[in-house]
């Protein structure tokens, strides 16, 4: 099989096709730091991990872009409620957002454009639709996108444009899902906009740009740097975005550039609690701080996301969070035995281990190429697990091969207990150090190699070169 995906622009799970493969280009609509990101937005944010993470194990160059959303309607209000600048109020979301990646185990996108750093390529976006002839100045002094001047408005969230009020314009971020209306691209400044500095000048008039306008100028203006294009082979999001913000995307970025702007759209469904979904709104929300101050691995968290497809929403309990737990220490327990015959020198050979670790990457493969299946690949772990213990215990070979297939797959997954986690890293780095030695003895280059073992000393690693080759131990 070959990867495929399901779009929502064609409503159809579709064979993957990147413009210029390997390269991807991977636009996800990242946190509105006006507050700490709730655990419904980092589910949005896991699918887009497992996405780019399983894009990357087969065999893709991903160039990731995940934009911070700095300025807009909730920031300055909720900076001008706190009373401070909007750089003020918004930089501790920044940096709390960022910790709570990391607790998460989300890979860190290769570029995070701020709005606030980006105002001069949406300033250049504006002026280019004007000139087109589908913005307008209102009487308000915003700059409006005029919907009836581009055709294809609504054809990502199938929206019927038939009853479109031609020239009604909505100036407000979020809008009613049946409501189009003309959008606001550039806002005038308002009061509360020059109290909390979320003002700038531009030739059409000083103020601050649209939610909308923001992603599509930051992304167009970073895979132009990168890859000389104006079209993303994938732009991810949460099912909630789907209108107004991407269908408005679409149509400012290409009445724009007259290309396509993405080729895949991907939408991750909700996450909720009691069936209601998570939100802010609501009062019914988890952060992901809270789940790490009650000592929840973010293994379990990762499990438990993995178990649900990500088009189907997910209902978030505490028991479902400890069968997760449970699922990713029987993980690590068999992780350790493999690695323990392998040490022994009894896990070489192609034995019967082998041969379950094969079928499992199979599995595993044709799963997350099936629209990235990933309670079906969970299922194929889980068989191994069961298999490969029932295995260990006749001694069958093969725990070598089984450990490599298992370690690849948890590059995707990453649900090792966290303890077990960093010990692989450790020995990885280990085993990637002491080969670097190596080499560096049998080209005499002896400097380079007392470098190396200082650099393992200084990680608590001891070396003994030994006639049957280097032996190491923590200390």
């Amino acid at each position: 099989m070959t990867l495929a995906l399901h779009n929502t622009l064609t409503r159809r799970v579709e064979p993957f096709a990147p413009l210029a493969p390997p390269r991807v280009t991977l636009y996800t609509c990242g946190p509105t730091v006006w507050n700490f990101a709730h655990l419904g937005n980092f589910r949005t944010f896991l699918f887009e991990d497992l996405l780019r993470r399983y894009l990357e194990y087969s065999g893709y160059d991903v160039f990731h872009i995940m934009n911070l959303t700095d300025v807009d309607d909730r920031t300055i209000k909720a900076a001008a409620g706190a009373g401070k600048l909007l750089g003020e109020h918004t930089a501790p979301f920044v940096q709390a957002f960022f910790e709570d990646r990391d607790y998460l185990r989300i890979k860190p996108a290769h570029a995070y454009p701020r709005a606030t750093e980006s105002i001069a390529a949406m300033v250049r976006l504006v002026e280019r639709l004007l000139e087109r002839g589908v913005a307008y100045k209102g009487d308000d002094g915003s700059i409006y996108f005029a919907i009836a001047k581009f055709p294809g408005y609504g054809r990502l969230s199938r929206l019927d444009t038939r009853e479109l009020k031609v020239g009604a314009r909505v100036a407000s971020d979020e809008y009613a899902k049946d409501d189009p209306r003309d959008f606001a691209l550039w806002k005038k400044a308002e009061p509360a906009d020059e109290q909390v500095g979320a003002a700038w000048d531009a030739p059409f008039g000083r103020g601050r740009p649209g939610w909308h306008l923001e992603c599509s100028a930051m992304s167009l203006e970073q895979i132009a740097k990168c890859c000389g294009t104006t079209t993303l082979d994938i732009h991810a999001g949460g099912v909630d975005l789907v209108f107004p913000h991407h269908e408005d995307e679409i149509a400012q970025s290409e009445a724009a550039t007259a290309q396509p702007f993405a080729r895949h759209w991907l939408h991750g469904e909700f996450l909720n609690v009691r069936g209601t979904k998570m939100s802010k709104r609501f009062g019914n929300f988890l952060t992901a701080r809270d789940l790490r101050e009650q000592g929840v691995d973010a293994a379990a968290v990762r499990l438990l996301f993995w178990q649900t497809h990500y088009r189907k929403a997910l209902d978030f309990t505490d028991e479902a969070l400890t069968g997760a737990g449970a699922g990713v220490r029987r993980l690590g327990e068999f992780r350790a035995r493999l690695l323990g015959e392998r040490e022994k020198g009894k896990g070489e050979g192609e034995g019967k281990l082998a041969g379950l670790a094969t079928k499992f990457e199979t599995d595993f493969r044709a799963a997350l190429d099936d629209d990235l299946n990933a309670p079906r690949a969970c299922a194929a772990l889980f068989q191994l697990v069961h298999d490969g213990n029932a295995a260990l215990d006749v001694g069958a070979p093969g725990a070598a091969v089984a450990l490599t297939v298992l370690d690849r797959a948890m590059e995707v997954l990453d649900v090792l207990p966290t303890a077990k986690r960093l010990d692989a890293e450790l020995r990885r780095w280990i085993q990637d150090r002491l080969a670097a030695r190596d080499k560096a003895r049998k080209a005499k280059d002896f400097k380079e190699a007392d470098r190396i073992r200082a650099e393992l000393a200084a990680r608590g690693v001891e070396i003994e070169d030994t006639p049957s080759g280097t032996k190491w131990r923590l200390v």
